[in-house]
C-alpha cells in the first residue's frame, strides 16, 4: 500500500500544500518549517501530536487528506469552533473502528526510525518485540498458567510477559525462593527435634498408653507387696508381744498382790487399834479375795482380748506370709519408659506438622517451577507459530536478536535497514518512513538508507536541516 496523494492545509506551519506519492527530502534552516509535513501525515494517521498548536495560526481549522493506491481515503480535520471531524473509508465505505484499523498500517519504526536508533536498548527491544504478531490475550494466559500471573505489565509484547513471568525479580520466582527458605528453615526445624527424639518413636503406641492406669497397677502391686513385708515382720515380732502380754499380765498381777497384801496388813493393824471397825474390816477383809478374784479375771480378760487381736493379726500375716513379692521392676520400667516417651508426643507432632507443611511446600515449589520452566518454554513454541516482521530475528530470554545479535549491537545503517525490513514485512502495510532530522545520520548511511527506499519501491518524506534559509522540496524519486 502507497500514498497516491497527500494534501495538508492549515496544519502546524503549513498553509496548503499536496504530494503526489513520491519520496521527498524537505531542506532548510531550523524554524523553516520541515517538520510539519512530517507531523502533519503522523497526525493523519495516528490522530496524535507532542505539538501543543495543530491548526496554523489565525485558521479556524486545519485538514489533511491521504489517498492510497488500494482505495483508502482519510481526511481528518482539527477545528478550533466545533468537534473534531474525520473519515476512514475502503472503496469508497466507512471502516469500522478506524484508528484501530489505522493502528495496524504502520509501525512505530517507520513513524521515526531516527528516533529509533537514539532509544536505549529497553525501547528499542520493546519495539521490535511489539512487531511479532501472535495472537493472545489474558484468557490465553490463563488457560496456560492457570491464573493470571501477578505483578507483570500484560500492556508488553507477549514474549516479555512471559519473560517477565520466568524473571529472577518476578513473583513467581520471588514466591519459590520464599518458599524453598521456609522448606529449608522447616527442615531445619524437623532435624532439630529428631535428635530430642528416640529412634523408631512409636509415637501411636504411647499417644495410646494409659499411664494413670500403669501407675493403679503399679500401686496394688506394691500395696500387696508392703502388707507382704509387713506379714513377715509381724510374725517374727510375735512371740516377742506374746511374751510382753504375759509380761504386762505378770505385772498386773504381782502389783495387785503387792497392793492386797499392803492392804491387808494395814488393815489387821487396823482391827487392834479400831475395834469399833473389827467387823467392818472383817466383811471388807471376806470381799478381798472376791476382789482379787475379779482383778485377776480382768487382768485375764484384758490378756485374752489382747491376745485375740493378735492372733487375728496373726492370721492376717499368715495369708501373706508364704506369698513371695511381686517383681514389679519390669512395670515400673515400662511406666518410666512412658512417662519419658510421651514428654516427646507435642515434639513428635510438632515435628510431623512440619513434615507435612514440607510437602504442601514442596508441592507449591514444584507448581512454580512449572510454570516458570513453562514460561521459558512457550517463547519457543510461539516463534514457530507466531509471524516475524523480518528475516533472521529470533528471541532469546525475552531479548530480540537479529541474525544473533541484540538490536543494540547493531550499527546506524544496521538499524537504518532494519527500519525499512519491517515496512516493507507486510505488503498490505502502507509502504511509508517518515525521516525527520536525517541530519542526524552520517552521509553514507543516509545514501544507503534512500537507495534502499529507492530500490525496494518504499516512498520516503525526510527532513534534512540545512543553512538555507528557504525551504527546499527535493523528489528523489
Amino acid at each position: 500500500m502507497k500514498t497516491t496523494k497527500i494534501k495538508i492545509k492549515n496544519l502546524f506551519g503549513i498553509t496548503e500544500t499536496e504530494l503526489d506519492g513520491k519520496s521527498i527530502e524537505i531542506t532548510g534552516t531550523n524554524g523553516s518549517g520541515k517538520t510539519s509535513v512530517i507531523d502533519a501525515i503522523r497526525y493523519g494517521l495516528t490522530n496524535q501530536s507532542d505539538r501543543d498548536y495543530i491548526i496554523k495560526k489565525g485558521a479556524s481549522e486545519g485538514e489533511i487528506i491521504i489517498e492510497t493506491d488500494t482505495g483508502l481515503y482519510i481526511d481528518r480535520k482539527k477545528r478550533t469552533d466545533k468537534a473534531d471531524y474525520k473519515s476512514v473509508k475502503e472503496s469508497g465505505r466507512e471502516v469500522a473502528g478506524p484508528e484501530s484499523m489505522l493502528r495496524q498500517l504502520f509501525t512505530p519504526l517507520q513513524l521515526d526510525p531516527v528516533a529509533f536508533i537514539g532509544m536505549t536498548k529497553q525501547e528499542q527491544n520493546r519495539i521490535i518485540l511489539d512487531l511479532i504478531e501472535f495472537d493472545w490475550d489474558l484468557n490465553w494466559i490463563k488457560e496456560q498458567f492457570g491464573e493470571i500471573p501477578p505483578g507483570v505489565d500484560y500492556d508488553q509484547n507477549i514474549l516479555q510477559v512471559l519473560n517477565d513471568i520466568q524473571a529472577d525479580n518476578g513473583a513467581y520466582f520471588q514466591n519459590r525462593q520464599d518458599i524453598n527458605r521456609d522448606i529449608r528453615n522447616k527442615r531445619a526445624f524437623i532435624e532439630e527435634i529428631a535428635t530430642d527424639i528416640p529412634a523408631n518413636y512409636d509415637a501411636q503406641r504411647w499417644e495410646e498408653y494409659d499411664l494413670g492406669e500403669a501407675y493403679r497397677k503399679l500401686g496394688e502391686i506394691r500395696e500387696e507387696n508392703s502388707r507382704i513385708e509387713r506379714a513377715k515382720a509381724f510374725k517374727e515380732s510375735y512371740d516377742n508381744k506374746l511374751r510382753g502380754l504375759q509380761a504386762e499380765k505378770e505385772l498386773q498381777i504381782s502389783a495387785e498382790e503387792k497392793a492386797i497384801a499392803t492392804e491387808r496388813d494395814g488393815l489387821t493393824s487396823s482391827i487392834e487399834r479400831l475395834k469399833a471397825e473389827i467387823k467392818a474390816a472383817q466383811d471388807k477383809l471376806a470381799g478381798l479375795d472376791d476382789k482379787l478374784k475379779d482383778k485377776t479375771e480382768l487382768a485375764e480378760s484384758r490378756y485374752n482380748e489382747k491376745k485375740a487381736k493378735l492372733d487375728k493379726d496373726i492370721e492376717v500375716a499368715d495369708k501373706y506370709i508364704s506369698m513371695e513379692p511381686t517383681d514389679c521392676s519390669e512395670l515400673q520400667d515400662e511406666v518410666d519408659t512412658a512417662e519419658t516417651m510421651k514428654k516427646h508426643l507435642n515434639e513428635y507432632h510438632r515435628m510431623k506438622s512440619l513434615e507435612e507443611d514440607v510437602e504442601f511446600l514442596k508441592g507449591e515449589s514444584e507448581e512454580l517451577t512449572r510454570k516458570i520452566e513453562l514460561a521459558r518454554t512457550l517463547p519457543g513454541q510461539i516463534l514457530e507459530t507466531a509471524t516475524l516482521p523480518v528475516e533472521g530475528l529470533t528471541v532469546e530470554n525475552g531479548i530480540p536478536l537479529i541474525h544473533g545479535l541484540p538490536v543494540s549491537n547493531l550499527s546506524e545503517g544496521e538499524k537504518l535497514n532494519l527500519c525499512v525490513d519491517v515496512a516493507l514485512s507486510k505488503p498490505n502495510n502502507l509502504q511509508m518512513i517518515l525521516i525527520d532530522g536525517a541530519e542526524k545520520l552520517s552521509d553514507e548511511n543516509r545514501d544507503k538508507l534512500y537507495k534502499k527506499c529507492a530500490e525496494k519501491g518504499l516512498q520516503f518524506i525526510a527532513t534534512r536541516t540545512t543553512n538555507d534559509n528557504e525551504l527546499e522540496v527535493n523528489y528523489l524519486c
